[in-house]
């Protein structure tokens, strides 16, 4: 099935992998992994756009985004982190060269059912991974500044879904620390991969239905049902 063109909305959250060219290593030693994250919090109030999650692995990272008003700002943004990036290594290595393919992966999610869904799929990622036993103790994701900075310290943005789980900073991370300590059901984690791979929606045909209108265009893929709540412990495979 040839890929469908890259939906980018303005206010929507969206989930955005990049990886390093033939999946060499982007990040080498902890220096590459502040660097990026300082451009991140950087270049995220230059472009206005909000992030909610972010995973750095070491030959890709993983990133929860919503643009303000122009779509245009996402693809600054990444364009920006990637070229930083790159030379930041290449002067360091001397070399020249490519450090990331060509092209980011990203998928518009609907909020109200699965940002929550997607924002734990990206942070557990180092413990799927094995990395690290707990994902909380992995230094580079969202989680571990998420748990370790108090409320108002840290640059993370907090959509609706997120605040909605307490009246307090406090509540709100006991409930979602309890919400990723569940086990993530097979088919919660196949609907996330398989929207990601193809560049379509991580949502249900309500929210497809939306989109369709709102962009006038048609979505091939249809995904159905809503992500379930329990689920099996093991998770295969190489994409994390």
């Amino acid at each position: 099935m040839p890929r469908m063109g890259r939906v980018v909305l303005p206010n929507y959250p969206h989930h955005v992998v990049q990886r390093g060219h033939n999946r060499q290593v982007v990040f080498a030693e902890p220096g590459d992994f502040q660097r990026y994250l300082d451009d991140l919090r950087e270049l995220k109030t230059l472009y206005d756009v909000k992030v909610y999650a972010f995973c750095l692995m070491t030959n890709h990272v993983h990133l929860l985004l919503a643009p303000g008003n122009s779509v245009a700002s996402l693809g600054q943004l990444m364009k920006g982190l990637a070229g930083r990036m790159t030379r930041y290594r290449n002067k360091l290595e001397g070399r020249s060269g490519t450090l990331w393919e060509s092209r980011y992966k990203s998928s518009v999610v609907q909020s109200d059912t699965y940002l929550l869904a997607c924002i734990r799929y990206i942070e557990l990622n180092p413990a799927r991974a094995q990395m690290v036993q707990r994902a909380q103790d992995y230094p580079w994701s969202s989680l571990h500044l998420r748990l370790n900075e108090a409320a108002g310290n840290h640059w993370l943005d907090e959509d609706l879904c997120f605040t909605e789980l307490g009246n307090t900073h406090a509540e709100r991370l006991a409930r979602y620390t309890s919400f990723m300590e569940q086990t993530i059901p097979s088919a919660e984690l196949q609907l996330i991969r398989g929207a990601l791979q193809r560049g379509q929606l991580t949502g249900n045909p309500r929210f497809t239905d939306e989109i369709e209108k709102i962009t006038g265009l048609r979505i091939s893929h249809r995904v159905q049902g809503r992500p379930a709540k329990r689920l099996e412990q093991k998770n295969a495979g190489d994409d994390y």
